[in-house]
């Protein structure tokens, strides 16, 4: 409860938000969100990901999930062999 006040009083406290907003970390974390956004929207357009429709990104998924699982038991068995 008295977390949740202080919270408060600092969420509207207007001078703080304008601090932080103009401070270092802050812009920098910014910056680096947009340029994560853009890069990850490029690569999603060049492989086409963007006019995927559900089931086919269902599809792909599935299909990942069982690679993963086939490599994890070609490894668990190459372990258990003898050398």
């Amino acid at each position: 409860m008295v977390l949740r006040a202080i919270f408060r009083y600092l969420v509207n406290n207007e001078q703080l938000i304008q601090r932080l907003s103009e401070s270092y970390p802050m812009r920098r974390t910014a910056q680096i969100f947009i340029s994560a956004y853009y890069r990850s929207r490029a690569i999603a357009e060049e492989q086409k990901l963007v006019e995927m429709t559900p089931e086919s990104f269902k599809r792909m998924i599935q299909n990942f999930k069982n690679s993963i699982k086939q490599e994890v038991k070609t490894t668990t068995n190459n372990m258990k062999k003898p050398k």
